[in-house]
């Protein structure tokens, strides 16, 4: 199977270049070989690759710049999909695509389902929600996996923030009101190829990719925490990953801390139809974050 991934040097992309290997010849593009702000180049890269299936790992993730850059947010996170979900059914090739807790408000007391309906409080959410939209109407075969407060060794996310301020500051302050399950990219990687590794037809008959299973399904660790108990456990391990000095740690809400994005207060997502559909569960966030960091200190 050919595999056309987008966003290859990203965080989760990165990981998913090596989970995805197994199941067929994978072709990956970065934001230097393909710019998704351009609808011509994202076609031309699907032409040229000519996929069976499309892995959309890419995205405009700078979530209070979106506000002042909503066209570019709209293009990346909602035009590029569009496209790369028009040129899969043209082709009859499946599409996998990444969302985002922030499609939610954030007001709901418990988990989202996949039911719940979308309200987002900003932008970037808002573009997401708008790629997400673009691909159920495409008639394409496809896979939406909203995931939340993902985070790896590499790249820009707040595992990577918190260890870097904690060389540098004596004292933490971390918003404690905001809650979801930190999800490693990697567990994220995994999942995916175990759900495509699933759905490959295994006999001519056989249903195509995402046929009668594809749709929106929520991926993130199991348990939840704040941001605040996020940081404090990344700073139990900080020790084994070089921070000499950990610094402390104040929790405070997030009217304290101000930014120029709404944020969901809720982030939690409910993933019994993923567990039900393909037997799909991912780790606890505290136990995946152990063995990011474990394998950090090697």
């Amino acid at each position: 199977m050919r595999i056309l991934l987008t966003g290859g040097a990203g965080q989760l992309g990165w990981e998913l270049r090596r989970t995805l290997a197994s199941l067929g010849d994978v072709v990956a593009t970065e934001r230097a070989t393909l710019d998704l702000g351009d609808v011509a180049s994202v076609r031309r890269a699907v032409r040229e690759v000519s996929p069976a299936l499309i892995v959309n790992a890419a995205a405009y993730t700078m979530v209070d710049l979106a506000e002042s850059e909503p066209e570019t947010a709209m293009a990346v996170n909602a035009a590029a999909p569009a496209i790369l979900a028009e040129e899969a059914e043209r082709l009859d090739a499946a599409l996998v695509h990444f969302s985002t807790d922030y499609v939610f408000s954030g007001d709901k007391p418990e988990p989202y389902t996949e039911d719940d309906t979308p309200r987002p409080l900003n932008v970037y959410g808002r573009s997401k929600l708008a790629g997400e939209e673009a691909i159920r109407s495409s008639g394409a075969r496809h896979l939406i996996l909203r995931t939340s407060w993902a985070y790896g060794a590499r790249g820009r996310n707040f595992l990577v923030t918190i260890l870097r301020l904690a060389r540098e500051r004596d004292e933490l302050r971390v918003v404690d009101d905001q809650t979801g399950a930190p999800t490693w990219t990697r567990t994220i990687a995994e999942a995916t190829a175990a759900i495509v590794s699933r759905s490959v037809p295994r006999r001519p008959a056989d249903p195509s990719l995402f046929a009668g299973t594809g749709g929106v399904y929520h991926l993130t660790a199991r348990g939840a925490t704040t941001f605040y108990g996020f940081a404090r456990e990344i700073l139990k391990g900080a020790p084994a990953v070089g921070v000499e000095r950990v610094p402390r740690l104040v929790p405070i809400t997030s009217a304290e801390y101000p930014l120029p994005t709404c944020r969901p207060m809720n982030s939690r997502l409910a993933g019994d139809k993923v567990r039900t559909a393909f037997g799909i569960a991912l780790p606890r966030w505290d136990d995946a974050l152990r063995a990011c960091l474990d394998e950090m200190s090697r």
